[in-house]
């Protein structure tokens, strides 16, 4: 009863193990009269008729062995192409929780694919910070005739309009991406998580009469690989946002101030290793506290996000802008000296006083400037050195700035308002 329960079940789950079970039974019913027939004739003498059926009946017996045996070999196979792919599932989802960047995944992906869909090429796109478009991370086995954008529009895609896959036929009149300009089809699957998308999977097969039904039942692994990769491309998104919450000032969008000792270390650290110069730009905004008091924190908050901006702005990309504390601000300058890191601090002082005529306020900055090895004999004394001259452009009337002399002797380069 409990075999006949288990197969009961079986059957529910698969149809095709009633037609196994049917089989069996017949395979049992004819091994066991070829069994009787066999011993019918030990034990009655011989007959043509009874050993003639019992052949018969045994040959059908060992048919059917031979069928069943057959089909459960052919199922056999099946559980094992069915495990192997979710072996390589779980490890590319394993594999996936150590990728740090989107070149990390591309990889990971690469290689599932390769594995699981041998026969196709592949593309991976993730959308940049502003996702305004879709950026080519890796690809795989794309056929040599196939054009891959490096890339892509999103309104171009109907997969990520749709929020579906799509597909894109080679030669057919169907509905068709406005990026798709090959002959090869594609399967196209938008990767979503939380929500949000963060990228599209594109698989790539070359046209043929059977390309369609290749790529149906490919679509089932592919979207297996694209969840996998929604969910890595989620962590790795909140990872970078985390990131940057721990290192950029929220309201100017400048490093802080953790991440500016950190920058300092290493430049001191360079320069003392190739003996290069080290400048530091020290800025304190003038009369900020009344500029608050009088029109309010929404505008000195405004007004400190345009400096920072012209700050960045009239530095270069090595260059690091941080926030000091309230207005105070500081840059550090690498491979710069002292009289070119003055030179710099004039033309953004310039640029912040302008800044006046948008706001309708007075703006204007005074600004400290020291340099390893001219101005510090210890690379530790770079910013202290930097702040002093700070205070000293405001005892000398403010918007202006003050560089340091040789080591501890003080020149001073004034600027009228």
């Amino acid at each position: 009863m409990e075999i006949l329960k288990i197969n009961a079940a079986a059957a529910k789950e698969d149809p095709r193990m009633v037609l196994m079970g049917v089989i069996n039974c017949a395979q049992f019913f004819g091994l066991l009269g070829s069994f009787g027939m066999l011993v019918a004739q030990m034990v009655n003498g011989p007959d043509r008729l009874s050993l003639a059926i019992g052949t018969i009946l045994a040959g059908i017996g060992i048919l059917l062995w031979i069928v069943t045996t057959s089909v459960g070999a052919l199922q056999y196979s099946k559980q094992i192409i069915a495990k192997r792919g979710i072996d390589e599932l779980l490890g590319m989802t394993e594999a996936l929780q150590s990728a740090d960047s989107h070149e990390d995944t591309a990889t990971v992906l690469k290689a599932t694919s390769l594995e699981l869909l041998p026969e196709f090429g592949g593309a991976l796109y993730v959308f940049n910070n502003s996702r305004d478009r879709l950026d080519l991370a890796g690809h795989w086995n794309v056929p040599s005739d196939f054009v891959l954008s490096e890339t892509l529009a999103p309104s171009n895609c109907w997969a990520l309009k749709r929020g579906k896959h799509h597909v894109n036929h080679g030669t057919s009149t169907k509905l068709r991406c406005a990026h798709h300009g090959s002959g090869a089809a594609t399967l196209e699957i938008p990767m979503i998580a939380r929500g949000t998308v963060y990228g599209l999977l594109m698989f790539i097969a070359r046209d043929a009469p059977d390309t369609q039904k290749r790529l149906a039942v490919a679509t089932r692994a592919a979207h297996a690989m694209a969840d996998a990769m929604s969910l890595a491309l989620s962590n790795i998104a909140l990872r970078e946002r985390l990131q940057m919450q721990s290192i950029r000032d929220p309201l100017t969008g400048l490093f802080n101030r953790r991440y500016m000792e950190d920058a300092l270390e290493r430049y001191v650290s360079l320069a003392e290793r190739s003996g290069t110069p080290l400048s530091v730009l020290m800025f304190d905004l003038d009369n900020f506290k009344r500029l608050n008091d009088e029109h309010g924190h929404a505008k000195g908050d405004a007004v400190l996000r345009d400096v920072a901006g012209e700050i960045v702005g009239g530095l270069g990309n090595s260059d690091v802008t941080c926030r000091y504390g309230g207005e105070e601000l500081i840059a550090i300058l690498p491979d710069c000296s002292l009289d070119e890191a003055a030179s710099r601090a004039e033309a953004i002082r310039c640029r912040i006083e302008r800044l006046s005529e948008n706001h309708g306020v007075s703006i204007s900055a005074s600004i400290g400037v020291s340099s390893f090895p001219e101005t510090c004999s210890r690379p530790s004394e770079l910013v202290v050195t930097a702040d002093k001259m700070l205070y000293a452009a405001k005892s000398a009337g403010k918007n202006r700035v003050e560089k340091a002399g040789s080591r501890d002797v003080t020149a001073r380069l004034t600027v009228a308002r």
